[in-house]
């Protein structure tokens, strides 16, 4: 069997996107989709050809069977999903913005299968992966799920593989601005990759400049610190060099959800294919602005080949 490259953990719930513009309230129909941050992660990473190990739970119902047939169908090992019956998948409903804007979001997610996630799922195949993407909503969604994050983190960097780390912020999941970043910030310092998003630096550091949020974390061990910066690209930073990437331009925005993933999936990858911190970051942008320009939380996501041309065309 394949050794897997990447491991990553979380809630992938179903998403009804709705089908015209407007109040959610007005709406008639919705289309059936996925959505979480961390598969959108996976997903973006098995289209580039990396065997990843999907870890987290459903519900004993027909969004657990439609979530689990949607990632397997993208070439993810979700061989270690357990299905709950005593708790139901969670869901959410997307608006439809046809200006770019950020879309409304309401989400059903309270008392999920994947809140019930813990330290018990964990087990030595999963620590066979070379490397652990773990993002900051795990940890927001319970306790245990925040035991959960610790454990893996901690029992991957014991077993001498990589870790990256996406703060995804949710403040909504937190019970207080403080807790978010004081729990997020114990699990962003035992990672070796950290890449948070601008603002997300300045709360979770209380420094302004994307240098200084990127000491902040290098200080404490991190080995590599980049930090989106929107529409002007992404800064980088290390022990050993610091810079900026411009933004990939884009005739027109029309959906920003799922950009930070997609950046993430370009980064981690470059890194691990032992690229140079720039070239990731410039991939991590190219990725970015795929997202932008595509509805839906991961249907931007390049594969191989696509990204195969574009680098060819970029080198010419």
């Amino acid at each position: 069997m394949r050794e897997h490259d990447v491991l990553c953990f979380g809630e992938t719930m179903a998403m009804f996107v709705a089908e015209q513009a407007g109040d959610l309230a007005q709406v008639g129909a919705f289309s059936k989709r996925i959505a979480g941050a961390d598969s959108n992660v996976a997903i973006g990473l098995a289209r580039l050809g990396f065997a990843v190990r999907w870890l987290s739970r459903v519900g004993d119902d027909s969004l657990g069977r439609f979530v689990l047939a949607s990632l397997r169908r993208e070439g993810l090992d979700c061989g270690s999903v357990e299905i709950d019956a005593g708790c139901p998948t969670g869901f959410q409903l997307k608006s439809r913005c046809d200006d770019g804007s950020d879309p409304a979001v309401e989400y059903f997610r309270a008392g999920s299968a994947a809140s019930r996630m813990s330290t018990a799922l964990l087990s030595p195949t999963l620590l066979k992966a070379r490397h652990l993407h773990a993002t900051g909503i795990p940890p927001a969604l319970s306790s245990s799920c925040r035991a959960l994050s610790h454990a893996l983190i901690d029992s991957m960097r014991a077993a001498k593989r990589t870790v990256s780390f996406d703060p995804n912020l949710r403040p909504s999941l937190w019970p207080d601005q403080p807790s978010m970043v004081r729990e997020i910030n114990a699990l962003a310092v035992k990672a070796q990759w950290v890449l948070p998003g601008l603002e997300e630096g300045r709360l979770l550091t209380g420094q302004r400049t994307p240098a200084d949020i990127a000491a902040f974390y290098l200080d404490q061990g991190v080995e590599h610190v980049v930090i989106k910066l929107g529409d002007t690209g992404a800064y980088y930073r290390n022990q050993r060099e610091a810079g900026q990437v411009a933004a990939v331009p884009v005739a027109k925005v029309v959906d920003t959800v799922g950009a930070g993933d997609a950046f993430a999936v370009g980064v981690v990858s470059a890194l691990l294919e032992g690229r140079a911190l720039v070239e990731a970051v410039a991939r991590g942008n190219w990725c970015g602005s795929r997202a932008v320009q595509s509805r839906g939380d991961m249907e931007g996501l390049p594969s191989r080949s696509e990204l195969q041309a574009h680098e060819l065309r970029r080198s010419a």
